[in-house]
């Protein structure tokens, strides 16, 4: 199988940051959401910015943030790549001159497919876990059987994932990546170095394993 990607969200410091470059991850991501506890502002998104090498990814997460927001901070810091955790519109997602992934939260009774074929314009789209007022960081997860096998972009898996449970999330949907944050962290905002290099080690370990199954005759 395809290397299943792996973000490493609600950075907050350069250090943490660091951790996640040499534990071989993919992606970090920055919140700018004021009501989370890992949001960050304009200057520290740009202190950690300065310290990620190349071909590791800056992904920005914004929750129906105002446009003019958001053009300021993609003017100051170096995106590579635009998450939408709010209501957008596909029509407001696909305006920025980055690519862009969305968020759908997911419980019984959502037409998933449906969702994304409306947001056809997104990279990929992220399934995390609902919970009523809350738009993400749930630190939960959700029926991964909820959704289906054949849908029409790659899917991000979030929503309570860490070491222990993140190799039958792959075993379960074949993701084209991962999202973890809290799953890794000491406490909100603040992450693991160790959690974050064994929460990678597990995934690295689960495509292993499926890799073994799919060659055996």
């Amino acid at each position: 199988m395809a290397a299943t990607r792996v973000k490493i969200c609600g950075i907050t410091r350069s250090e943490d940051a660091l951790a996640v470059a040499a534990s071989g991850a993919d992606a970090l991501g920055l919140v700018f959401y004021g009501a989370s506890p890992r949001s960050v502002s304009i200057g520290q998104a740009q202190a950690i910015a300065e310290v990620v090498p190349p071909f590791l990814s800056i992904v920005a997460l914004f929750v129906d943030e105002p446009l003019a927001n958001i053009k300021r901070i993609l003017a100051a810091v170096p995106i590579d790549l635009i998450q939408f955790h709010g209501d957008e519109s596909p029509q407001f997602c696909a305006q920025f001159e980055r690519p862009w992934i969305k968020a759908l939260r997911v419980k019984p009774g959502l037409d998933i497919a449906a969702r994304y074929r409306a947001y056809r314009g997104a990279r990929a789209v992220l399934l995390d876990s609902w919970q009523a007022g809350v738009p993400g960081g749930t630190g939960t997860t959700f029926d991964w059987t909820l959704a289906p096998g054949d849908l029409p972009l790659p899917t991000i898996l979030a929503g309570g994932l860490h070491e222990g449970n993140v190799g039958d999330a792959i075993r379960t949907l074949y993701p084209a990546a991962v999202d973890v944050s809290g799953g890794v962290e000491k406490s909100p905002g603040v992450k693991d170095a160790d959690k974050i290099h064994r929460f990678v080690a597990a995934v690295r370990a689960a495509e292993n394993r499926l890799d073994g199954v799919a060659h055996v005759d």
